[in-house]
């Protein structure tokens, strides 16, 4: 069966249109990558629960090497309320990632801890 051709007199118009939605994509993906590069990302690797006031939180931190960041590291309870808030700064180094256990103190018992968020000093 033979490819099916556009009718007369529309060729410029699918070929122009073709264009343009590859124009579209090609956008959409720079502008998605400008978006996150040189930002740090993080990832939450676990917690422990060690008594009604304290729990420890792992997690990786991947940053732009010799930048210094800040991280928010919450504990929360049953009602993903936050019972505990700290920040932790993370000096640079020659490491583009790092992995670290912070200890949050909390104001009740907490159920999970996460990485809030990360930002560049």
């Amino acid at each position: 069966m033979p490819i099916p051709h556009p009718a007369p007199g529309h060729a410029r118009a699918w070929v122009l249109g073709t264009i343009g939605i590859l124009l579209g994509c090609a956008l959409a993906v720079w502008f998605g990558l400008a978006s996150t590069l040189g930002k740090p990302s993080w990832t939450n690797l676990g917690y422990r629960v060690i008594d009604e006031r304290t729990v420890d939180v792992t997690y990786l931190v991947s940053r732009p090497i010799g930048s210094d960041v800040t991280c928010t590291i919450g504990a929360m309870d049953q009602g993903f309320g936050t019972v505990g808030l700290l920040e932790v700064a993370v000096r640079a180094s020659n490491t583009q990632s790092v992995k670290l256990t912070t200890r949050v103190h909390t104001t009740t018992r907490a159920v999970t801890g996460v990485v809030k968020s990360c930002s560049i000093d």
